[in-house]
């Protein structure tokens, strides 16, 4: 196949909100219980999801025709992770069964449209038929998956999980003669990101439309969108995607690293947002900031900065190698100085927002002198 440039479509945009109702809900169930466990069923949770939504993306990146079949597929989908929202909800609605069926159904379609893509792509045949088997596989895991009892379930969704991420490893040769779109795909991963990103941003509204307006409370409130517009700018000023561009290298470690950090700086960005209403309602109840909910602040943070880290290591910058490598050490060094943060005893949740902020904006201004040396 040729490669070719292009943008995303309105059908992607459109299918993207779907997975930012999945995100919202998950992020709820977090809020009320922000605990070991919540955070370990969050984390799985997430990443079932995410999975989701790039196995499509790879599949619309090569194949997307926008045709009256895929436009169906695609909507059908959409009700899929629809019920995947509404499973993990607080209410009586959330069902892990639910979930097994939504997830299933969701790919059961991805496997359709891949045996669309074998009829009439002849030149992918043989990646094709790969992915139908390891997605077959994994899927059939899913539909067994809803009839067994908790919690030999969840080891049949490991299970399944670990057959998606394993068949597209395997393929990589058959992958590496039809390359993912040099614009198109870093595109998609910036758009979901910032899709999660302004999760955070409805969270923090959400969080001050539910309390007093006082000094506390708006400092909180004010330093968290500082915080928030912080990592749009050290992330997206530094988004360079022409790793998925390499052709004929299977040995190539970069593309898959570049990929799969997406999820962990997708997942810190959808905490960031709960760990700042959380953060809110400690400032307006007037209580002790709870050690899990700080170290959930800092810890999204930190994070997200580790994550944003690894996508600059497998990103190629022959032009500016300095300049990526300066950015990569700005990252690592922000960690450590977030986790100071979260270790200072007795702080408030402003102080800690504010301090946050700080570090952020240390971000911004380190990077702003690596590019002007």
């Amino acid at each position: 196949m040729e490669e070719s440039e292009r943008t995303a479509t309105w059908l992607e945009l459109f299918y993207d909100l779907v997975f930012v109702a999945a995100v919202a809900m998950m992020g709820t169930r977090l809020v009320h219980d922000v605990t070991w466990s919540s955070i370990a069923s969050y984390l799985g949770y997430f990443a079932l999801v995410w999975w989701l939504w790039a196995s499509h993306t790879f599949y619309a990146d090569r194949y997307d025709t926008d045709d009256l079949i895929y436009r169906f597929l695609a909507g059908a989908q959409m009700v899929g992770v629809a019920l995947i929202a509404v499973s993990v909800s607080l209410g009586v609605a959330g069902s892990t069964m639910v979930f097994a069926l939504g997830y299933t159904a969701v790919r059961l379609i991805l496997l359709v449209l891949y045996a669309r893509a074998y009829r009439h792509v002849v030149e992918t045949r043989e990646l094709v038929r790969g992915y139908l088997i390891g997605f077959g596989a994994a899927s059939a895991l899913w539909l067994v998956s809803i009839v067994v009892p908790e919690p030999y379930r969840f080891w049949l969704w490991l299970a399944a999980f670990a057959v998606d991420l394993a068949t597209p490893y395997i393929l990589r040769r058959a992958q590496a003669a039809a390359p993912l779109d040099v614009s198109h795909l870093p595109e998609r991963f910036g758009l979901f990101t910032i899709l999660v990103l302004g999760e955070s941003i409805v969270a923090i509204t959400v969080g001050l439309s539910h309390v007093s307006w006082q000094p506390s409370t708006t400092l909180v409130g004010v330093f968290g969108l500082g915080a928030a517009t912080c990592l749009w700018w050290i992330n997206f000023d530094n988004h360079e995607g022409s790793v998925v561009r390499r052709r004929g290298d299977r040995k190539n470690w970069r593309p898959t690293v570049w990929i799969y950090s997406h999820l962990p700086l997708a997942i810190a960005l959808a905490m960031f947002g709960v760990s700042v209403e959380l953060a809110i309602v400690a400032a307006d109840a007037g209580h002790d900031y709870l050690s899990a909910d700080r170290w959930l602040l800092v810890g999204s943070v930190a994070l997200a900065f580790a994550a944003m880290a690894a996508i600059q290591t497998a990103s190629v910058r022959s032009d500016e190698e300095q300049l990526r490598r300066s950015v990569i050490t700005n990252r690592l060094l922000g960690i450590p100085l977030l986790l100071l943060v979260g270790l200072i005893p007795g702080i408030g949740a402003a102080w800690t927002m504010v301090l946050v902020t700080a570090v952020c904006s240390g971000e911004i201004v380190a990077d702003l002198v690596a590019a002007n040396t």
